[in-house]
């Protein structure tokens, strides 16, 4: 039995995770979990799952028929990611933006096994959680269907064989459309992924290719690859999630379905895999596109690798640029390009150039620039 506690319960990631605890309830419990605003779900899920302990992220008045412990809140995560009493705990992090920074470090000390859909934590603040993970000996595994391919790809090789990591992007929903389409594109518009059914968030950073950018920054952490050694490539189809190239030539690829089911089941099983309902790829008849990637179409995937190279808290501010300009859109407080002014005036600015990269600088500069920008472009 593993011991789950999964924060982000009711978002995609979370919802498809329980898909899995539901099919198997003599692999899987349920001790834990955050939900968020939509309160009717939240509730379902709780009822159903009878979790040991509940983060509200939303203060809303509840009725439940059992007495979980209830906390709410940032310090309510927390509590969540720091509860333990079983031998083989996961937390599954499927947060959205830097909330999800702190609880992946409280869960590390709390010595579970971390299966990461949250992007933030590992741009925002990677290099810190490597030592932790390495500090306290615990396992990091990728939840994101792109690492997930690079993970299985890189089983029972040598790594110091690896030539590069070739990460494929969808293209997101304006793929066929120009630069100068893009400057009447509105909210709904980028919502309609072609391919995945996600968050409103990922699937705007989908859009601009800050995803990408922000996989390249992940996969440089999860696998301890230079980034000068990981590319990126447009494959509409999303069939071959990722793949690995090796010194002498040979690429290693994984495909499957347009399912994120497949990599959260590897992910909580690693490394197994186990029989999963879930439609199998018929190759029979199957066409694959590979294109380049433009960093001119998408100058978001280019910030990632600037900001990245630059080190330091460059990749926090690149985060959090993002986080900030992504909401704005949202909010129908800034065009669809402006997303990439925001970012690119943050990320190359000289004046986080001597700011100490530790987790509280990481964190406090985060908010700050957040509050900082929302405020500026959103009047409020």
């Amino acid at each position: 039995m593993r011991y789950l506690y999964i924060a982000g319960a009711c978002g995609s990631i979370g919802t498809q995770t329980l898909d899995i605890v539901r099919e198997n309830k003599n692999e899987f419990k349920v001790i834990g979990m955050s939900v968020g605003k939509n309160k009717e779900l939240a509730i379902k899920l709780i009822e159903e799952f009878k979790p040991e302990i509940v983060c509200f992220r939303e203060g809303y008045a509840y009725d439940l028929s059992y007495n979980p412990k209830i906390v709410f809140g940032d310090s309510g995560l927390l509590e969540l990611a720091s509860y333990s009493k079983y031998p083989d705990e996961v937390f599954v992090n499927a947060l959205v933006g830097m909330s999800g920074l702190m609880p992946t470090i409280y869960a590390i000390k709390a010595l579970k096994t971390i299966c990461l859909a949250n992007k933030e934590t590992l741009v925002a603040g990677g290099d810190i959680v490597r030592e932790y993970v390495k500090k306290y000996k615990v396992s990091l595994v990728p939840i994101d269907s792109e690492h997930s391919a690079i993970l299985e790809c890189l089983q029972g090789e040598n790594q110091d064989e690896v030539k590069r990591l070739i990460i494929t992007a969808s293209g997101g929903s304006f793929r066929n459309k120009t630069k100068e389409e893009l400057r009447d594109v509105t909210k709904a518009d980028a919502l309609k992924h072609p391919n995945w059914s996600m968050g409103a968030k990922i699937t705007i950073d989908s859009a601009t290719m800050m995803n990408k950018g922000f996989e390249v920054i992940e996969a440089h952490h999860l696998f301890d690859i230079p980034y000068e050694k990981i590319d990126t490539i447009l494959h509409p189809e999303s069939i071959v999630h990722s793949m690995v190239e090796y010194e002498d030539g040979v690429i290693k690829a994984s495909l499957g379905t347009i399912d994120m089911h497949i990599p959260i089941s590897y992910a909580l099983r690693y490394p197994k895999h186990k029989v999963l309902e879930s439609k199998p790829l018929n190759l029979i008849g199957l066409k694959l596109e590979f294109k380049e990637l433009s960093i001119d179409r998408y100058p978001c995937l280019g910030f990632a690798y600037y900001a990245a190279k630059r080190g330091g808290v460059y990749p926090a501010v690149l985060n959090a640029a993002n986080e900030a300009a992504v909401q704005l859109f949202l909010d129908d407080k800034i065009p669809f390009l402006t997303i990439e002014d925001i970012i690119e005036k943050e990320i190359k600015d000289d004046k986080y150039e001597n700011i100490p990269y530790t987790l509280e600088n990481v964190v406090s500069l985060s908010h700050s620039l957040i509050n900082e920008i929302l405020l500026k472009y959103g009047g409020e």
